[in-house]
């Protein structure tokens, strides 16, 4: 279906006559000419079939006898094809609230997850024609879109090595936009933005899959330590060797590389020993 400009002429032309075949009517009775006045009478529910109104951000898609005419498009008050019928689709940006769904991530977990869509109806001509409600198209194809997006990603990712629907919100929105405007294109609608308003874990595995985050929280943030400990006591014993403050020996080095790394890894206050000197 493409659209096209309908015809429209200025409704105060179809008022005049109106007016005009008003004052026929009534002079045709008066003077008892009843056909003419029958005929004038017609004529003047003829013209006034074909007055209409459209208000700003809103077109109406104008068919006769099944056929199509034409979208008008602009506001104002307008005289188009008498007999006609007029399909009103709104242009106005609208949102779409989908419901918390229940679906399964790539790992398999089940998640509840919902999307806010934001939409606009750009030809109204497929919309009144090609889908046979785009409302409904637009909740169906947006709830499904939804779930296919949410089924390539996790839920999360600690190690940051894949893409998760929590780390990367933009990222999942962005996919999810690009596949709702491929699939509501069929409609005449143009996605604006899609944006995710609820993510969670479903409720049967939420106290699980909780204390699994917590320990790889506890495990990538203990891998972080580690990594920085032993570049702090690279850095240490670099700098004693520079400077020639001290000489170690290897288990002299040892040891304080032993004390390092348990005063910089561990998780509580280190108590330092201090050594005053030797008996002997």
């Amino acid at each position: 279906m493409q659209e096209q400009k309908s015809f429209a002429m200025n409704g105060f032309f179809g008022i005049l006559l109106i007016v005009v075949l008003a004052i026929s009517a009534i002079f045709s009775f008066m003077n008892v000419h009843l056909f003419t006045g029958f005929i004038a009478i017609l004529a003047l529910l003829l013209v006034w079939s074909g007055l209409t109104v459209i208000q700003p951000n809103q077109t109406a898609v104008v068919t006769f006898f099944g056929r199509y005419l034409g979208t008008l498009r602009q506001s104002g008050f307008w005289f188009v094809v008498p007999l006609s019928s007029r399909k009103r689709v709104s242009i106005r940006v609208r949102n779409f609230n989908s419901v918390k769904l229940k679906v399964n991530d790539v790992a398999g977990n089940p998640i509840e997850i919902a999307a806010v869509v934001v939409f606009r109806v750009i030809d109204p001509a497929k919309a009144v024609f090609d889908v046979d409600s785009y409302e409904k198209f637009v909740e169906i194809q947006s709830e499904t879109a939804l779930r296919h997006v949410a089924s390539k990603y996790p839920y999360d990712d600690y190690q940051g090595a894949v893409q998760s629907l929590r780390a990367n919100a933009e990222e999942v929105a962005a996919e999810l936009a690009a596949e709702l405007q491929h699939r509501l294109s069929l409609a005449g609608v143009e996605v604006m933005e899609a944006r995710l308003t609820h993510l969670a874990y479903s409720t049967e595995i939420a106290s699980a899959m909780l204390q699994r985050q917590q320990a790889d929280a506890i495990i990538a943030a203990r891998q972080k330590i580690v990594e920085g400990a032993v570049g702090m006591v690279q850095m240490a014993l670099a700098q004693l060797q520079r400077e020639g403050i001290v000489e170690l020996d290897e288990e002299r080095k040892a040891a304080m590389i032993n004390n390092l790394m348990v005063a910089i890894v561990s998780d509580r206050a280190a108590s330092p020993v201090i050594n005053t000197g030797s008996l002997y």
